[in-house]
């Protein structure tokens, strides 16, 4: 998608890369872009909502699918949820269009929007929405302001996040790339 290094990195920190959804919204002209707090309980909610996501469950999947009692009903509990968030994404997302994934690598200060589909220019302000889970039908919403663009990429730079937005955008980042290190450790069949 990028460089193709093993640690992928974005103003000197560790960066999370995938190809997503992406979406900038400008502000109008000569206004700032909006304030980062105004969505730090939505932004909040959606990174802990992705790390549950990402977290492994309490009990490894083996001991569930042992017969026990307790194995088939927290089997029966997960599918449950499953079904039940299946369905919620489903009713919530159905007039929502998301624009197509493009390759995008980001981290709490800021991102780079690969492809020449995000249409911003040097200087402008405004707000990226980056789409981090199907599952997910809200976005991640950070206000920004370009920092480089050319037909190939948009370069941004967030404006500062609350302590906690960072830090877990800083936790996502390193579970992706953890998630890298030991895929690329795993021999190939």
């Amino acid at each position: 998608m990028f460089t193709g290094t093993d640690t992928i990195t974005l103003y000197d920190e560790l960066a999370y890369e995938d190809e997503l959804p992406v979406l900038w919204v400008p502000a109008p002209e000569q206004e700032d872009p909006p304030s980062p707090a105004r969505f730090d309980e939505a932004n909040l909610r959606l990174l802990q909502a992705c790390a549950a996501m990402d977290d492994q469950p309490a009990v490894p999947r083996e001991k569930l699918d042992d017969g026990s009692p307790l194995g088939l009903e927290l089997a029966r509990l997960d599918l449950k949820l499953t079904l039940l968030l299946d369905l919620v994404v489903h009713l919530a997302s159905r007039d929502l269009r998301r624009p197509d994934p493009v390759p995008v690598r980001f981290n709490a200060i800021g991102a780079t929007v690969m492809g020449g589909k995000l249409q911003a220019e040097v200087g402008a302000a405004g707000v990226v929405h980056i789409f981090l889970r199907n599952a997910l039908p809200q976005p991640l919403s950070l206000p920004a302001r370009v920092a480089a663009a050319d037909d190939k990429q948009v370069k941004l730079r967030f404006l500062p996040v609350s302590e906690p937005i960072a830090d877990l955008i800083e936790k996502l980042a390193f579970r992706r790339h953890r998630r890298h290190v030991a895929g690329a450790r795993k021999p190939r069949a």
